[in-house]
């Protein structure tokens, strides 16, 4: 399956909505989509893996790096993803713990809504 990025807003904050495989040849689409969602503004940007059936090692390097960037620009990065296999990817990495990582872009927005204010991304 091919990937599909798209850029959409709920509420207030900017979503990159990401379909299909991410892989060696397809990393760099998500990481176009990511840079320029986050070179364009100053929220957080949520990414929307919910229709995303496999993720690679590359497109986990490619995660990380805008993870960093937004980090740096202290912003979050929230990640929606409910895909088992993708999850159980973000466990074993060790990833889990370094993502915040919601089932749903609501929850996603709802945690966003919650932290305004009161956290500092930088972790």
């Amino acid at each position: 399956m091919e990937l599909s990025v798209s850029q959409q807003s709920v509420g207030e904050y900017p979503v990159l909505a990401v379909r299909g495989e991410v892989d060696v040849y397809s990393a760099p689409t998500l990481a176009d989509g990511l840079n320029t969602l986050l070179d364009s503004g100053t929220k957080p940007v949520i990414v929307d893996l919910t229709e995303v059936g496999f993720l690679d090692s590359t497109g986990l390097g490619v995660l990380v790096a805008a993870r960093t960037a937004a980090v740096d620009a202290g912003r979050a990065l929230p990640i929606a993803c409910g895909h088992e296999r993708i999850l159980k990817l973000f466990k074993i990495t060790g990833l889990d713990a370094v993502f915040d990582i919601h089932p749903t872009v609501d929850a996603a927005v709802q945690s966003l809504g919650h932290q305004k204010g009161h956290q500092n991304f930088s972790g």
